[in-house]
């Protein structure tokens, strides 16, 4: 169809209209684009001046407090507070090594009869102590201990029997054998009791019959193997004796979980989740947790006792070392333990913690857990076959049934 040339025209005009409206938005929106973008980039620019000008202040800020920490280290007081916290440590260090060789000298003392040389040197220490002269307390101090250490070394070779025990590495199946055993880490002379529970009762006993935290009692091992009818037994927990300067206000405690011949249950409520060790003697079984918190208060056994470390547990080494320098030196060690239903008490000669595990695994023990040791080691079978040493707050007892 043929469109009337006005009517053309018309059209024509619309559609540069359209296009000129079009275009005019089209450049106001650049325009405003380009005028927002302007000012965007004018405000990074303003909000840069204003971080750039911060970040200066700050600069200058840091440089005042460095400077005024400078001074402040320069300054007198700064200086003392220094040689204070020196001086501080020094004293800290030196008397816990005092306290540890005074107490080692103590344990060598139920044993060696003359330590008159190693007084003196501890008597020295004390008098540069007092005199604040820490560097000299401590060099006399590190002569005492190692004077000690040989001295445990001699005393450990000479505790061995010398008597040469038979080369056996299997427990005996009751009663008391001297034996040497072979194992990885060497050979060891062991005093070793047997009690089978289907002929033996088990018990502990203490001399306290109730829970005490000062100045409580202790008996020799002889003692409760006499009022309990025992044919065997050996020294219990660690306790504090009361020489220890470390024990004052404690003397003759001990803080393991226990349980008496009697019944009582001893430190139950600060070993509700105790991760100590414990071996339970009943007429019918031997039971071993590995912690105390395992076992409830049943006082259906005829004894519980609680002691560490453990040193074979389920057949295999428990105890592999550890940073407490006793359990690194040579010496006497007491030990429980049981295979099946037998359960034994001995000593070790002349060997260390790790030693002693390995003994008691080489022996066949299904469990085993350290007793104290030092001047407390006392072992029983028709009279004292190590000891007597000192007296002390329980004792692991056998009975025949």
């Amino acid at each position: 169809m043929k469109v009337h040339p006005i009517v053309h025209h018309i059209s024509q005009l619309v559609l540069c209209k359209y296009a000129l409206v079009v275009c005019i938005i089209a450049i106001g929106g650049l325009g405003w684009f380009l005028f927002s973008f302007h000012n965007q980039n004018a405000k990074a620019n303003t909000n840069i001046h204003l971080l750039q000008a911060n970040l200066q202040t700050e600069t200058q800020q840091l440089a005042s407090t460095s400077a005024a920490l400078r001074d402040l280290k320069s300054q007198n007081q700064y200086t003392i507070n220094q040689a204070l916290e020196k001086k501080i440590t020094a004293i800290e260090t030196t008397y816990k090594k005092s306290v540890t060789d005074y107490q080692n000298l103590l344990d060598l003392k139920v044993s060696v009869k003359d330590t008159s040389a190693l007084d003196k040197l501890f008597t020295q220490s004390l008098s540069y102590l007092a005199a604040t002269n820490y560097a000299s307390a401590d060099a006399t101090l590190s002569d005492l201990s190692n004077q000690i250490t040989l001295q445990q070394q001699k005393l450990a070779a000479a505790q061995a029997p010398t008597v040469n025990a038979p080369a056996s590495n299997a427990a005996p199946g009751s009663g008391f054998s001297q034996q040497s055993v072979s194992t990885d880490r060497g050979t060891f002379v062991v005093d070793i009791i047997a009690g089978d529970i289907s002929s033996t009762k088990v018990i502990v006993d203490s001399a306290s019959d109730s829970d005490c935290s000062n100045n409580c009692p202790v008996l020799p091992l002889a003692d409760y193997v006499s009022r309990n009818g025992a044919y065997a037994g050996i020294n219990g927990s660690f306790f504090c004796p009361v020489d220890y300067p470390s024990c004052a206000g404690k003397t003759g405690s001990f803080d393991t979980l226990l349980m008496n011949v009697k019944k009582h249950y001893f430190n139950s409520d600060n070993n509700v989740y105790s991760t100590v060790p414990a071996f339970i003697f009943a007429d019918s079984y031997v039971r071993f947790v590995s912690q105390s918190s395992q076992w409830g208060r049943d006082t259906g056994p005829n004894g519980v006792i609680a002691m560490q470390p453990a040193l074979v547990i389920g057949k295999s080494v428990a105890f592999n070392g550890s940073d407490e320098p006793k359990f690194g030196s040579k010496g006497a060690r007491d030990f429980v333990a049981n295979k099946g239903n037998t359960v034994y008490i001995g000593t070790i000669f002349n060997a260390t913690m790790e030693d002693s595990a390995h003994v008691l695994q080489t022996l066949g023990m299904e469990n085993a857990i350290n007793l104290d040791e030092g001047g407390s080691t006392a072992l029983w079978f028709g009279g004292y076959k190590v000891g007597p040493g000192r007296n002390i707050p329980n004792a692991i007892l056998f009975v025949r049934k």
